[in-house]
């Protein structure tokens, strides 16, 4: 693989429809994307998800395995639904609060993902939901204070990462107190530093020291540190992370074709911001998003510019990414969905 074509291992993306189109077969195949990101959209069945996962791993070569992500949280945001597992909100999980049981339910969400061939998944969300009218978190969240989200976000990881699934602590540096979702819109996080380390940071920093893989970040504006641009494009507050926090993984950028950043110049601009802001993998996951020009624009930044990047990626596509694999904790003779996954979800509702 040559230099201009490694870029490429940056960059995860999404696709329409139940099976792999031709453009992302042949970027697969030639190691120019790093990974690609699972909707509701793309499923159908148990028996279509294996066979699309086998098409999606098949083609990457030994040397740039893919690494398949999705957003299976529990609640309202989760493409996995039945047959598969219904799991409960977060808040739920919270509520309950009882860190044993939600080990248990991260390790048997991450059965079901690592049977299939899907080593990453975008959670847990380690947002304090302090904002009552935030439209976006909500019950998303573990809870309203730091101690209870740290608690739960760390057995969620330990859970998640230890049946063989990496976990992405989100969204950095916190999306609990906005009342605007950065899916349509810029939030403001209105606080000063001092908060934001008080209860923002806190639960990233456990999780961090518990060992998660991946921080995706928030398109939210933090003005306290950067008054002119959004955290996934803002140095200023990503580089808390590296230097305050002491995180050594990966850095994910949220969707960059969300509105909150969408103005923010063009597809090539933000791709270029986001690397210079610290962020190590970007996503471009919508079915028409434009994920050649985001290609293109990585394949023209200098080697030495991407080096860390894409060396924290590759450890992490060592550890996780990859073709499906047998799980030895499955329960014998059993598959989607499974009768033990489903009596824990009722767990948490009961």
């Amino acid at each position: 693989m040559s230099a201009r074509e490694e870029a490429g291992q940056l960059l995860f993306v999404g696709f329409g429809g139940t099976s792999v189109p031709d453009p992302i077969a042949a970027l697969i195949a030639a190691g120019r994307v790093g990974g690609v990101v699972l909707f509701a959209r793309n499923f159908t069945s148990p028996e279509q998800a294996r066979t699309l996962l086998r098409t999606l791993h098949a083609p990457a070569p030994p040397e740039a395995p893919l690494l398949v992500a999705i957003d299976q949280e529990g609640g309202r945001v989760q493409r996995l639904r039945t047959p598969w597992t219904l799991w409960p909100p977060m808040r739920a999980v919270g509520d309950r609060d009882d860190p044993g049981a939600t080990r248990a339910l991260a390790e048997a969400l991450g059965r079901e993902l690592f049977e299939l061939g899907i080593g990453l998944d975008f959670a847990p969300v380690v947002d304090v939901a302090t904002e009552p009218t935030n439209p976006v978190i909500g019950d998303r969240s573990f809870g309203e204070t730091p101690e209870r989200v740290s608690r739960h976000a760390v057995a969620f990881i330990e859970g998640l990462q230890s049946v063989g699934v990496a976990a992405c602590a989100k969204h950095f540096p916190g999306h609990g107190d906005t009342t605007r979702d950065s899916h349509h819109e810029l939030p403001v996080l209105p606080h000063g530093l001092d908060r934001l380390r008080r209860v923002e940071l806190a639960p990233f920093r456990a999780a961090i020291e518990a060992g998660v893989a991946c921080v995706m970040t928030a398109h939210v504006l933090f003005p306290a540190l950067d008054p002119a641009s959004p955290a996934t494009l803002s140095a200023r507050v990503l580089s808390i992370l590296r230097t305050e926090l002491g995180f050594d993984g990966v850095v994910f950028s949220d969707d960059l074709e969300m509105r909150a950043v969408a103005d923010d110049g063009t597809t090539e601009e933000r791709v270029r911001r986001c690397i210079d802001a610290g962020v190590d993998a970007l996503l471009v996951c919508g079915e028409n998003a434009p994920f050649e020009e985001a290609l293109a624009t990585l394949e023209k930044l200098p080697r030495e510019r991407l080096a860390g990047s894409l060396g924290r990626v590759a450890a992490l596509k060592r550890r996780f990414g990859g073709p499906a694999r047998d799980c030895s904790q499955r329960p014998a003779g059993s598959g989607p969905p499974y009768a033990t996954h489903a009596q824990l979800a009722r767990h948490f509702t009961a």
